[in-house]
């Protein structure tokens, strides 16, 4: 990928099912071999499901030289994002954000973050949350850097793993 094509960033078309299927995967596949045994299987295939799925308020793509290179889906709430009312979160919440590996370090995950702010800002939104886990410490980093703190009243408890709440006051970034 050269250095001079910019970062385009609109809302997924239906066309796009596909790309961002197979996008989800080769971004999240090198954590495989970290997750417990059997549950690369069950994440692939809840992936792949949401790419189709109805419940996102938006489904965000990058597109770098006109290929999809990332993607992020934006929802209302933690009922919406992941059937869990009881986490009180009712504000934005952003999953499934991935890039693919020849596309990182370009600055395609920040787009996909900023059209997100921008996206909650023009709901009223105080805040935008995420949840991940200390697999993803390079994306932990660029959350951190951008303005997320942790939330650990909002933290999700799946099994063993301890998937970790962060949430960006909207007002005070300063990312856009």
């Amino acid at each position: 990928m050269g250095g001079s094509s910019q970062i385009r960033v609109r809302v997924a078309a239906p066309g796009d099912r596909e790309a961002i299927q197979k996008l989800l995967v080769e971004a999240y596949e090198e954590y495989e071999h970290l997750l417990p045994e059997g549950r690369w299987e069950e994440y692939r295939e809840e992936m792949r499901e949401s790419a189709a799925d109805d419940r996102p308020l938006a489904r965000i793509v990058a597109e770098y030289d006109g290929e999809i290179v990332g993607a992020v889906q934006l929802y209302m709430s933690a009922k919406e994002a992941y059937g869990l009312p009881e986490l009180q979160i009712d504000t934005p919440i952003i999953r499934y954000l991935s890039v693919l590996p020849k596309a990182r370090g370009k600055g395609v995950a920040t787009e996909l973050i900023k059209e997100s702010v921008r996206r909650s800002r023009k709901l009223g939104a105080s805040a935008l949350h995420l949840h991940t886990t200390d697999i993803m410490a390079s994306a932990i980093s660029l959350y951190e850097r951008l303005g997320f703190e942790r939330a650990p009243e909002k933290d999700i408890q799946s099994g063993p793993t301890l998937v970790k709440s962060y949430r960006l006051p909207i007002k005070e970034a300063s990312i856009l």
